[in-house]
Order: C-alpha cells, then sequence, then structure tokens
C-alpha cells in the first residue's frame, strides 16, 4: 500500500487511514469496532486516527484494547486535544494539553502518540501557551509530532513565528469533491511550510458513495439513519446535491471503479495530501475504500468530476 511523507516529519504513513469519529464512539458495538480495526491493521492501514473527547474517552478506550495486541512500533497512532471532557476540562491551556495528554495516553494503552494534533483552536488560550505546552509534550516523548484541525490560516502562520516551539507538522481539515474551502488559504500556507493534509470526511459523511438517492428516503441502516451519527451529514441531503453525486455514476463506471473509490482517489489526487480517513462500520467497507489508494486518476476525470459537482461543491 502506497505511503507518502507526513509533513516534513520524516514519518511515513498509507494513503488511507481508519478514523473512529461517530463509529467507534459508540456509533457501532464493540465486536464490530474490533473487526474494522483489525481488518484494517490486517490490510496495511498504518495510521489511526482517534481524538479523547469521540465518545468521551470509549473511542481511545476501544483501541488502546484492540491495538495492544500489534507491535506499537508497525502502525502510527493519531489523537487530538479541546474538545470538554468534562465540565472544566476543555480548551487548549498548558494545564488542558499536559492532564489530557496523559489521559489519552492511559486509555491508548501506550507510552506515546505519534501525532497530538489540536481539535480547533482555542481563542481563549494565549497562542504562546498553547505551543509551550504542546511542545513540552513533544519534549518529554509523550507525542513525537503535533498538529492541528480546521485551524484558520492567520493562527496557523502565527504558530510558525513563534521561535524556539514544536513545529506543526499536519493539518486535518474537512475536504471533499464536495468541500473545498480548505483550497484557498490554509493548503498553500500548509505547503509553504512543510505540514501535510491528514483529510476528514473525504466522502462527505457517505454522501458521495451515491448510497442516498435524490428524494427518497434514507436507507434505515445508513449513517444518515443513525441519531448518533447523522448531526453533520444533513447539510448534503439536499436533492441538487444528491442528483449531482448520481451524475458522477457514468464517470466512476468508466474508470471501473465505485463512486466511493473515485471520491477517495480525487482527493488523494489534490496537492499536498498525505492520507484520507475513512470510517467503517463492517470490514468490507475498509477493503473497498483501500482500493482507491491504488486508483489513478487521469487528469481528464478529475476534470469530469470538477465539472459535474460544480454548482453542489463549497468552495
Amino acid at each position: 500500500m502506497e505511503k507518502r511523507q507526513l509533513g516534513d516529519s520524516g514519518v511515513q504513513v498509507t494513503t488511507v487511514a481508519l478514523g473512529s469519529w461517530l463509529t467507534y464512539s459508540g456509533g457501532i458495538g464493540r465486536e464490530q469496532t474490533e473487526a474494522c480495526t483489525r481488518a484494517a491493521f490486517d490490510a496495511g492501514i498504518t495510521l489511526f486516527d482517534t481524538a479523547n473527547v469521540y465518545g468521551t474517552g470509549a473511542s481511545e478506550r476501544a483501541w488502546g484494547e484492540i491495538l495492544s495486541d500489534y507491535p506499537r512500533e508497525e502502525y502510527v497512532l493519531a489523537t487530538k486535544v479541546y474538545f470538554p471532557m468534562g465540565p472544566r476540562d476543555r480548551g487548549l491551556s498548558r494545564k488542558q494539553i499536559l492532564k489530557q495528554i496523559d489521559g489519552s495516553l492511559e486509555r491508548l494503552q501506550t507510552d506515546y502518540v505519534d501525532l497530538y494534533q489540536c481539535h480547533r483552536y482555542d481563542d481563549s488560550v494565549p497562542l504562546q501557551e498553547t505551543m509551550g505546552a504542546l511542545t513540552e509534550v513533544v519534549e518529554a516523548g509523550k507525542a513525537r509530532h503535533i498538529g492541528f484541525s480546521e485551524w484558520p490560516a492567520d493562527r496557523i502562520q502565527e504558530s510558525l513565528d513563534i521561535p524556539g516551539v514544536a513545529k506543526f507538522v499536519s493539518s486535518q481539515p474537512q475536504y471533499s469533491a464536495l468541500w473545498r474551502a480548505p483550497e484557498k488559504e490554509v493548503i498553500p500556507l500548509c505547503e509553504a511550510h512543510g505540514i501535510s493534509q491528514i483529510v476528514w470526511s473525504p466522502l462527505a459523511q457517505g454522501v458521495l458513495t451515491g448510497k442516498y438517492l435524490p428524494g427518497q428516503k434514507v436507507p434505515a441502516d445508513s449513517r444518515a439513519a443513525n441519531k448518533s451519527m447523522n448531526r453533520f451529514i444533513k447539510q448534503w441531503l439536499k436533492d441538487d446535491v444528491l442528483t449531482a453525486v448520481q451524475n458522477l455514476r457514468p464517470i466512476a463506471g468508466e474508470a471501473g471503479i465505485t463512486l466511493s473509490q473515485l471520491a477517495l482517489a480525487w482527493v488523494l489526487h489534490q496537492p499536498n495530501i498525505t492520507s484520507v480517513i475513512v470510517g467503517a462500520t463492517h470490514p468490507e467497507q475498509v477493503h473497498e475504500n483501500l482500493k482507491a489508494a491504488e486508483v489513478k486518476l487521469s487528469d481528464d476525470v478529475i476534470a469530469a468530476v470538477n465539472d459535474t459537482l460544480r454548482t453542489a461543491a463549497v468552495s
């Protein structure tokens, strides 16, 4: 399976990563969580992405139990900090960062994470304090590298301008053929400074799989029908968006791939992308998504996707 470098860290990760948001935090049962995780590891995925807030520790705890069966040096483990873990436990203050990394490591049953990410930007804490605390975490050996998710471009630049602190190597934005907002500022800035993208929601919450049809009810067994997992998908369930997605079918068919593989391959063909994070509720989904890493799209196919989604995509 193809690997790409994570920013200027020197760490190589697979172009498809397994994520645990909404799924292994309680959206599916423990048995399915284990089956999907083991399927991913056995299929060659090396990057596993989670966060302390997913299920208020449930996702980290599950992976701590499951991944402890595998040699630690054979996979790259990423988690995040920022969102509330309790009434007074949230944000990116020094106190919280140092407290939350210890909690994450305990749940994950490991001495270190490869990537510790700020889940969002914290306007209530001086950036110098946040960067200083992250540097302490790295110097203590509790995290090898640091990253961020959904930071605005000006804050990214400010972090790079602070002397003597650990440098970010990764950005984790929402990005897909339907959500292209990071192309404007974040991706160009990151590319110029050795920071690469680990993309979340590359399938637009599953809409780019084509399973949701215009004018029809969502499938009963889908994410959109699951109250614990459908909070963010509703923005994409408009008939004009779903119609545009269905119009991708001939493009995928001519390329001999599924809509999911087309959507994931489209992201992987964009500049500054290291990996796409996929979720899975069944091992079969892991294997189907992995095939996207092998897909080579021509410029004509990429242009056809862009043209088909032109009125539906957010840029």
